[in-house]
């Protein structure tokens, strides 16, 4: 198996279905999607009972969307890892046949290209600027904010065999695994293409304090104590900018 597609969902079943058709419609097929609901209530199990010779799935209680996140990597079969939310899809039905000729004979262990927020009104200035297009990119600028984002985002799987998703951040799991892999310099490729429409309900969007709280405390881990004081004001100043735009 080529690529293991992880979603986790909670209480989502009709964006679930809308996001397994959607991985249905690619035209390249070596892959593997393993969907690890948080025990849902409403038809979830149910329908995954359904296509379960299709679709490899858990359904019971979890710490959370990254306890999902390492339960599907425990389960996972791909040389490569892809984490996707039930409100993304592919950027085309190409997708993964293009991903897979570039990377062919590669070395890099993370493979990350752009992502297009599908932003509606409301949404804040940061997500509908640049229409909504996030470019990544593997510098210092990881220390400001994170700089990779999982739905443009391919990990190769052997990364996960000395670290998994630190459970104690509810938020920001993805952005400590990213400042710990560049601190390790893990070599990555970047591609100049856009990997996933996505939705803009995630937890990270909400931008609540609890969410700059992680972020100090995991740049603070990541560093040292000394630079506290500089990571409180720098997520402060983001805060209020994010609440006012």
């Amino acid at each position: 198996m080529k690529l293991s597609i992880i979603i986790p969902c909670l209480n989502q079943i009709e964006l679930l279905k809308d996001c397994l058709k959607s991985i249905s419609q690619q035209s390249f097929d070596f892959y593997e999607i393993i969907v690890i609901d948080g025990n849902s209530t409403d038809g979830t199990k149910a329908f995954l009972k359904k296509v379960s010779d299709s679709i490899k799935s858990v359904s019971e209680p979890d710490n959370g969307v990254y306890d999902a996140m390492n339960k599907g990597i425990s389960l996972s079969n791909g040389e490569w890892l892809y984490f996707m939310g039930v409100d993304d899809r592919f950027y085309d039905s190409e997708l993964l046949a293009s991903f897979w000729e570039l990377i062919t004979n590669k070395n890099e262990k993370i493979i990350a290209g752009k992502i297009l927020y599908e932003f509606k009104e409301q949404d804040s200035f940061f997500i509908k600027r640049r229409k909504g297009l996030i470019k990544p990119s593997w510098s210092q600028k990881i220390w400001i904010k994170n700089t990779l984002h999982h739905q443009g985002t391919f990990y190769k799987k052997s990364i996960f065999n000395e670290m998994s998703f630190n459970t104690n951040y509810k938020i920001l799991a993805d952005y400590d695994l990213n400042l710990k892999l560049w601190k390790k310099k893990i070599p990555i490729l970047i591609l100049d293409k856009i990997i996933a429409r996505c939705g803009t309900e995630g937890l990270s969007k909400q931008y609540n304090w609890a969410l700059y709280k992680e972020e100090i405390e995991l740049k603070t881990k990541a560093s040292s104590v000394l630079y506290m004081p500089f990571f409180t004001i720098l997520a402060y100043t983001k805060y209020c900018l994010k609440k006012m735009f």
